[in-house]
């Protein structure tokens, strides 16, 4: 289907959500949306209870949360909105998936072919990474069968200067099998030597191999790469002088992870150390500087390189659609109290989600350190963090065929263009 074609199917969409409920109820279908959203400001205001309290108040929450959408649900179902409701939400989820891939069809991320094959390429492998993967995958021998000397990760091992002495050896080509860590450390050495960095997802969750758009269920396929690449050019992210290649987070998640109890109970350990986090005394009040942009009374942000797609967003859910913009992806999480939990169904504009991009980013509190998650890596850093992203730094050599490599589009589009798209009417140019 082409542009036009989605655009009309938005449309027709969007209109179809409305008329449902009117057909279905005329004009008492405002008050069924009015029960639909208290019934959820409720179940939000029932897990801010069980999250930032204990004792009988968390209890309580924990019961509301469940039994407010049941509720709505039960009254749908008695008075016969049931079917008219779900089938008006689904329609609406179409028409915003269908409206964000309308404007173009998007184009499969490409870059400069490899004309040579690296002379000596170095391969960092954790052989206790994802469970095994480097083992159970065959990895090094096919590794050293495509020329690369292989070194393996043992525990306490300096990363970062394994690399450098490799290409003091002469290495000419950086690659790592791995955590989103490690891969993070290796990838800073390439770009301050200008070398090609090979990505290899033998980590338990890859989200970097994932937006570069490589095969997670068989590594072994990114070592294509070295015969069969094409070179992207890409941008890493910092805070302070620590680099990171997906994210940096700060706040409640940061302050949960730290407990040395979380690696074997995170469930247990969350719930025991959120109440003081959020409401408690010494609760995390984080203050941000995005470029221009001030926002503080923030519990939990996270900078990432490049910013991430919305998780609504079916087109690429939890993503990041580029990784050469220039800029951070900001998210800052501000719910302090229950009034703010109850508005947060309304959306990016209740102000409990706020979502930027920019070039630089200052985080600070009022307290000497801060806690922040570096790519899965835990450390203290003095406050303020100043985040910045390094444009392009990065030579990251994938393989030409790539089954997940991420499509380019002009962005998301909004309504008023949607529809002029959809009938057929040139765009207004700005």
């Amino acid at each position: 289907m082409g542009p036009r074609g989605r655009a009309r199917l938005a449309v027709l969409a969007l209109l179809g959500s409305i008329l449902v409920p009117l057909v279905a109820a005329g004009l008492r279908s405002v008050l069924w949306a009015l029960a639909g959203i208290a019934g959820l400001a409720l179940a939000a205001v029932g897990v801010w209870w069980t999250l930032a309290h204990t004792g009988a108040l968390r209890a309580l929450g924990a019961v509301l949360s469940v039994v407010a959408p049941v509720a709505v649900l039960a009254l749908y179902a008695t008075f016969g909105m049931l079917g008219p409701a779900l089938l008006s939400l689904a329609l609406w989820v179409l028409a915003v998936t269908a409206a964000r891939t309308a404007p173009s069809p998007g184009r499969t991320t490409s870059g400069q072919a490899v004309a040579e094959a690296p002379h000596s390429p170095w391969i960092v492998m954790n052989p206790r990474s994802g469970g095994g993967k480097v083992g159970r995958f065959h990895l090094v021998d096919k590794a050293r069968a495509v020329g690369c000397r292989v070194v393996l990760l043992e525990g306490g091992q300096d990363v970062a200067e394994l690399a450098r002495q490799a290409v003091a050896e002469g290495a000419d080509l950086l690659a790592v099998a791995g955590g989103d860590g490690t891969q993070a450390l290796v990838a800073e050495v390439a770009a301050r030597q200008d070398l090609p960095f090979v990505v290899i997802p033998a980590g338990t969750r890859n989200h970097f191999a994932l937006d570069l758009g490589l095969d997670r269920d068989d590594p072994a396929a990114a070592l294509e790469a070295l015969t069969d690449g094409v070179e992207l050019r890409i941008d890493l992210g910092y805070a302070a002088d620590r680099v990171f290649v997906n994210n940096a987070s700060f706040g409640t998640y940061a302050s949960i992870v730290t407990d040395p109890a979380y690696r074997d109970a995170k469930a247990r350990t969350t719930l025991r150390t959120l109440p003081g986090l959020l409401t408690g005394e010494d609760a995390p009040r984080l203050r941000t500087r995005a470029d221009r942009t001030y926002v503080d009374g923030l519990q939990a942000l996270l900078v990432s390189n490049n910013p991430y797609g919305r998780a609504v967003d079916a087109a690429h859910p939890g993503r990041r659609q580029r990784l050469d913009s220039g800029l951070l992806g900001v998210v800052c999480v501000r719910v302090g109290n229950t009034a703010q939990a109850a508005r947060m169904v309304g959306g990016p504009r209740s102000g409990g989600l706020i979502r930027l991009s920019a070039g630089e980013v200052v985080v600070e509190a009022d307290t000497d350190t801060l806690p922040v998650g570096i790519d899965g890596e835990h450390v203290v850093m003095p406050s303020p963090v100043v985040c910045r992203s390094a444009p392009g730094v990065l030579r990251v050599r994938v393989p030409r065929r790539r089954p997940h490599a991420p499509r380019v589009s002009g962005g998301a589009a909004g309504w008023p263009s949607v529809t002029r798209l959809a009938l057929g009417r040139p765009p207004v140019r700005g």
